[in-house]
């Protein structure tokens, strides 16, 4: 915002101060909107045809070149669609809840830096605002489970606020030592803690595993597959916005997209080195590498993102909890002491060796612990 501010200044300096001001502000959030509602667009694209590969189908192949032009024809087709909101509802919740679930997303995207120089809002505590907003969205979800006055929408209300609230936990913990590592909150600051390639946090014992931690967290947190039990159809219709229709629930839709996308973003900034990479500190050109750098490591969440949804089976609720209290909160919690072993070895190869020891030893004892359990053979009793 600094940078634009000044680049107004000197390239059009009779402009009053207050319309610079003003100018500097919503330039970077309409870039900003402009391209991830474009990446939304192509993603929704890429994912259906990325599925069909898998499931042996075409995909969209109808509406422009290979069905390129398959999210506008969704997009219009939403918008003319019918608007029924039940007789019982509460109708001002009910409007409020699809709008409020697009918010927390595009929130986020102001301190993710996709560019070397070019993050909207360089917040000196960019990470807990991330982290912080990204949870809003569950609220908007409530409301429009308690506002639709439908016993499904209530339990895949119930189930989100669940869902998010277990895996705020463990995903916390695990960024928590990439901010001990940096030294700082700030999302550029992580990003410069990062240097070469072998900096990045990934390629560190305690790095790798707290990427996994928040990659599925975060996987959870948006509810994608499979942790997608809020809106399951085989269970409960279609969860929190089965009384939904129209271009209502598009916006749910884009929701669940964006912040898949933004919680990509954060990912890449706080484990694979965020912009950073060879010719991104070049003088002129060096913010449009930085920013290819950036969308390439996006792609790649996103492709595990997509061939998670493709591959794995959805798990029960049972699973979903206990897999985040009884397995990535105690591991998240072990990733720190081997942090911190990592952190004050006087000699960084043995500290990589003995935090890769402590990891291997409670990833091992915390499977073998929640594997262990036997099961009771389940009898039936016929009546006729």
């Amino acid at each position: 915002m600094d940078a634009i501010y000044k680049l107004i200044q000197h390239y059009a300096p009779k402009i009053p101060d207050l319309l610079a001001l003003a100018l500097a502000v919503l330039l970077p959030i309409a870039i900003v909107m402009g391209v991830f509602l474009t990446v939304f667009a192509l993603l929704t694209w890429v994912e259906r045809k990325a599925l069909g590969r898998i499931q042996n189908r075409r995909g969209p192949n109808r509406v422009g070149p290979v069905g390129l032009f398959q999210p506008v024809a969704d997009g219009l087709k939403l918008l003319t669609k019918e608007d029924i909101v039940p007789a019982a509802a509460d109708k001002v919740v009910h409007f409020l809840a699809p709008v409020l679930t697009v918010v927390p997303a595009f929130m986020v995207l102001a301190v993710v830096p996709v560019a070397k120089g070019f993050v909207p809002v360089d917040l000196n505590i960019g990470v807990l605002f991330a982290l912080a907003v990204s949870t809003g969205s569950v609220l908007a979800l409530f409301m429009a489970g308690w506002a639709s006055r439908n016993k499904f929408s209530l339990l895949g209300a119930m189930r989100s606020v669940a869902q998010v609230v277990s895996y705020e936990v463990p995903m916390v913990m695990a960024a928590v030592v990439i901010l001990m590592a940096a030294g700082t909150l700030s999302s550029v600051g992580i990003v410069e803690a990062q240097r070469g390639l072998a900096g990045w946090f990934v390629f560190k014992p305690w790095g790798l595993v707290a990427f996994v931690i928040f990659q599925l967290c975060a996987m959870a947190e948006v509810a994608r597959t499979p942790f997608d039990l809020p809106e399951a159809e085989s269970e409960i219709v279609a969860g929190y916005h089965t009384e939904y229709s129209g271009f209502k629930f598009a916006l749910f839709q884009m929701g669940e997209y964006v912040a898949a996308i933004t919680m990509g973003g954060i990912t890449v900034t706080m484990f694979l080195g965020g912009y950073l990479g060879p010719g991104s500190d070049l003088p002129k050109i060096g913010w449009l590498v930085s920013a290819g750098w950036f969308f390439a490591k996006l792609g790649i969440i996103v492709v595990i993102n997509i061939w998670a949804r493709g591959t794995w089976p959805r798990v029960r609720v049972d699973q979903l909890l206990g897999f985040a209290w009884k397995l990535l909160l105690p591991l998240a919690l072990v990733n720190i002491v081997a942090m911190a072993i990592w952190h004050f070895a006087s000699n960084k190869l043995v500290g990589w060796g003995a935090s890769a020891v402590v990891l291997a030893v409670a990833i091992v004892a915390l499977v073998k612990i929640n594997t262990g359990q036997t099961f009771e053979k389940r009898s039936y009793r016929f009546i006729s």
